[in-house]
């Protein structure tokens, strides 16, 4: 059984027991978690009443992303870097 939630402003397939890097959830390692923004269960579409359980395993910054700014024949330059907060969780169980 497979479910396709909506979280942090993306998508992803997920079934029971994978563990995914989402945006940051609030909550600490161990809180439990449930998502609620389900849009598919097993083919499925808009299944009322439909969770996602899920477990925060950590909570981490991704790798960095240069942000390099220039303009030609012009001595502009600007150097920036951004690490996203990220949550890894397992999904424990999925309600349809």
């Amino acid at each position: 059984m497979f479910a396709v939630i909506r979280t942090g402003g993306k998508q992803y397939k997920v079934a029971s027991g994978d563990v995914i890097a989402v945006e940051k959830l609030a909550g600490n390692q161990g809180d439990k978690v449930e998502i609620s923004d389900v849009l598919m269960v097993d083919s499925n579409p808009l299944v009322k009443g439909a969770k996602v359980l899920a477990e925060i395993v950590s909570q981490f910054r991704d790798s960095k992303v240069i942000i390099f700014k220039k303009r030609r024949r012009h001595n502009y330059r600007r150097k920036k870097g951004h690490r996203q907060y990220l949550t890894e969780i397992k999904i424990t169980d999925i309600k349809a």
